[in-house]
C-alpha cells in the first residue's frame, strides 16, 4: 500500500484545511484601533471555515511526517507523542498583577545551555494539536517555544482542551490587535524569565496568527523583541475608494503609516494559490524597501494557503452516504501538484523561517 493510501486509511487521520486570510481594511488614522478580527472571517469560503478535526482512535506512531519540518496536520498528534522535548501547559497572567491568565504551551530544547524564546501564534481554530507540533519542531531547532492560547480570555479562562474548529472561530472575532499583543508579551516574558532562556524572542503564526505576527512588529513588544516571521498573513490595510460620477474606485493598499513603526526584521511566506495575499505583496514589498525596513517576502509558487500544515497530507474524502464507504482518496493530477508544491514550499521556507531567528535572536 502507498505512503498516502496509508495515510487515508489511519484512524486518527485530520482534516488539513486551507484558510484564507483576508486583506484587512482600515482608515490610515485609526490603524491600530479599527482592526475588525470579523473581516478575517468574511473572505473566507464555506470550505476554508472547517478547521482541523482529529478522529477518535489510535495513533500510528509511523505517521510522524518529514524529518527536520514541523509535522503536518495529518502527522501532529503522533509526533507528539513520540517527543523527546519536554513540552508543558502553563497558566500567565495577561499583564503583571493581573487575575486573569492566558493558558500556554511551552516546549524546551533538549541541548544544555540558554536559548533564545520563540511565540508561535496559532490560526482562528485556536491552539490546535499542529500548533503545538509546530513549537515542538522549534524546540527541536534549540529555542524555548512557547504558544499561547490567544482565546482564552473570550473562552471564559484558561483551558488546555481544544475547542472545536467552529467554536474557536466564532469566539476569535472578539480578539482585537490589543489583545493579541497583551498575549504575545505575557508568553514572551514568561518564556525569557525561565532559567533556561536568554532574553530575546521572536514571534512566528499561521494565518491569522501570521497577520498578528505584523500587529506585533508594528506594535515593537517588549524589550528583547528581534523579528518576525509571518506565514500567509499581511499587514494592516487601508480601505478603498468607491467609484462616483466622475471618479474611478480606488483600490486600498498597505497601510504605510503602520508599517513606518517596524523597527525589527520581518518576514513574509505565502503561496501563489493564496490570491489575496499575493496581489498585496508587491505593494508591501515596495513599502518596506522605501521605508528602509528589513523585510523579504517570499511567494511560492503552486502552494496553498496554509501550506506549511497541509503539506503532503492526504485529504480524507467525504463520508459516503447512508452509511456506504466513502470514496477512494483523490489521487488527480491537479492534487498530487499542488501536494508537491506545499511540501516544496515547506522545505525551503522552515529552514529559512529557522536560519532568520538563530540569526536575529542569537
Amino acid at each position: 500500500m502507498s505512503r498516502r493510501s496509508n495515510r487515508a486509511l489511519i484512524a486518527f487521520v485530520t482534516l488539513a484545511t486551507v484558510s484564507a486570510c483576508t486583506v484587512q481594511r482600515m482608515q490610515p488614522s485609526t490603524a491600530m484601533a479599527s482592526m475588525d478580527p470579523n473581516d478575517h472571517l468574511a473572505h473566507m469560503s464555506a470550505a476554508d471555515l472547517h478547521g482541523p478535526m482529529v478522529a477518535e482512535g489510535p495513533i500510528d506512531m509511523n505517521m510522524q511526517g518529514h524529518e527536520g519540518l514541523p509535522a503536518s496536520n495529518q502527522t501532529a498528534a503522533a509526533r507528539l507523542k513520540a517527543s523527546p522535548r519536554h513540552g508543558e501547559w502553563v497558566k500567565i497572567a495577561w499583564e503583571p498583577g493581573s487575575k486573569d491568565s492566558l493558558m500556554a504551551w511551552v516546549v524546551y530544547p533538549k541541548s544544555g545551555g540558554k536559548a533564545p524564546v520563540v511565540v508561535v501564534v496559532h490560526e482562528i481554530f485556536g491552539l490546535s494539536t499542529w500548533v503545538q507540533g509546530v513549537a515542538d519542531q522549534v524546540a527541536a531547532e534549540g529555542f524555548v517555544a512557547i504558544a499561547p492560547d490567544l482565546i482564552s480570555r473570550v473562552r471564559g479562562g484558561p483551558s488546555s482542551i481544544t475547542l472545536s474548529d467552529d467554536s474557536a472561530r466564532k469566539l476569535i472575532g472578539g480578539v482585537d490587535a490589543a489583545e493579541r499583543n497583551r498575549g504575545i508579551m505575557a508568553a514572551a516574558n514568561y518564556a525569557m524569565m525561565q532559567p533556561s532562556a536568554t532574553q530575546k524572542y521572536g514571534v512566528i503564526g499561521y494565518c491569522w496568527g501570521g497577520q498578528t505576527v505584523f500587529m506585533h512588529a508594528i506594535n515593537g513588544g517588549v524589550k528583547g523583541f528581534s523579528g518576525g516571521v509571518a506565514f500567509y498573513g499581511l499587514p494592516f490595510m487601508n480601505a478603498g475608494m468607491a467609484a462616483t460620477a466622475t471618479m474611478a474606485a480606488m483600490p486600498g493598499g498597505v497601510n504605510t503609516d503602520s508599517l513606518a513603526k517596524i523597527k525589527a526584521p520581518v518576514m513574509l511566506l505565502s503561496g501563489t494559490k493564496d490570491a489575496r495575499i499575493g496581489a498585496a505583496m508587491p505593494g508591501l514589498d515596495s513599502a518596506m524597501k522605501k521605508l528602509g525596513k528589513n523585510y523579504v517576502g517570499t511567494n511560492y509558487e503552486g502552494a496553498i494557503h496554509g501550506f506549511l500544515r497541509a503539506q503532503d497530507d492526504v485529504i480524507p474524502p467525504p463520508t459516503g452516504r447512508n452509511g456506504a464507504p466513502p470514496p477512494p482518496p483523490r489521487a488527480d493530477a491537479e492534487l498530487q501538484a499542488e501536494q508537491a508544491a506545499n511540501l516544496a514550499a515547506t522545505k525551503d521556507g522552515w529552514p529559512k523561517t529557522v536560519a532568520f531567528l538563530k540569526k536575529n535572536l542569537k
